[in-house]
């Protein structure tokens, strides 16, 4: 033993676990006890003690240290939890590699490094709070579609409150012939191609709308819709669709002419486009 520590073959066994138990907290805390070795019971504890207070306050800093660095971005840290738990489901899969290429862009371009529960948030808050976050966000689309640049206010924010963003990528078909309609949608930024069965094709880009035939005459999608390149687009369900337009008659008097005129572009026979229930439906 050192000369600082005396001999304890003879001490008593509450000496000797002291000596012991000083020894292995000073290895397995990493803390120094300074130039001089403690001596006397007094001196041990006390080191003890100074030493257990020492590395505590150490762990809570570091702690505290980590959380702040981490909840100066926790939306990327949410992202970043998600997506591996997104390459753990693709790993036991065991997909192919151009499918896991086509998921990791398609969550880069969705959710570009952040994720936030947007329905939560919105749902936090009161009516007018929420309204105005909307129409703030939709901005861009409003500014950019003369259906909703020359529309009654209470239209467009009825309408914006029911939207939900999707996105798409190049090669994507948004919507395929034949299929039962549940959704129309508009174009916030990209570009889409309307495919028909005579082969034309029709280019939509920033600031239209396409899939409302289907909504309006109750049948079966009339052409195929394709992404050409990454689209940001906003989706309407079929029922949200009507509800609204219970309420804005003279508005789906609107879509009626652009179906119409869609229909007969691409040679279709126009369906009967269907009144909408109730007594505030058109005649």
């Amino acid at each position: 033993p050192s000369a600082a520590v005396p001999r304890l073959q003879n001490d008593s066994w509450g000496k000797q676990y002291s000596y012991a138990l000083f020894k292995a907290m000073s290895h397995m805390l990493c803390i120094g006890y300074g130039q001089q070795a403690p001596e006397g019971m007094t001196d041990v504890w006390l080191t003890m003690l100074s030493m257990i207070v020492g590395a505590t306050c150490y762990a809570m800093f570091i702690g505290h240290a980590t959380a702040l660095i981490q909840s100066l971005d926790s939306s990327r840290r949410q992202y970043q939890e998600k997506y591996k738990q997104v390459e753990q489901y693709m790993s036991f899969h065991k997909l192919p590699g151009d499918t896991r290429q086509r998921i990791h862009e398609y969550y880069e371009h969705r959710y570009q490094g952040k994720m936030f529960d947007e329905e939560n948030i919105l749902g936090e808050l009161s009516e007018p709070l929420k309204e105005e976050i909307i129409n703030f966000n939709c901005r861009n689309l409003v500014a950019n579609m003369p259906l909703f640049a020359n529309a009654d206010p209470n239209f467009v924010t009825a309408m914006l409150t029911k939207l939900r963003f999707e996105v798409f990528q190049p090669g994507d078909f948004i919507i395929r012939e034949g299929t039962v309609g549940k959704k129309m949608y508009f174009i916030q930024h990209g570009v889409v191609s309307i495919l028909t069965k005579g082969n034309k094709e029709t280019k939509l880009s920033d600031g239209s709308y396409f899939g409302e035939i289907c909504l309006l005459t109750r049948g079966r999608r009339t052409a195929s819709v394709r992404a050409d390149t990454y689209c940001r687009l906003y989706s309407l369900s079929v029922d949200n669709f009507n509800e609204v337009l219970e309420e804005y008659p003279m508005m789906r008097r609107a879509f009626e002419t652009v179906a119409m005129d869609r229909l007969d572009r691409i040679g279709e026979v126009p369906a009967p486009l269907q009144p909408l229930p109730g007594p505030t439906g058109p005649p």
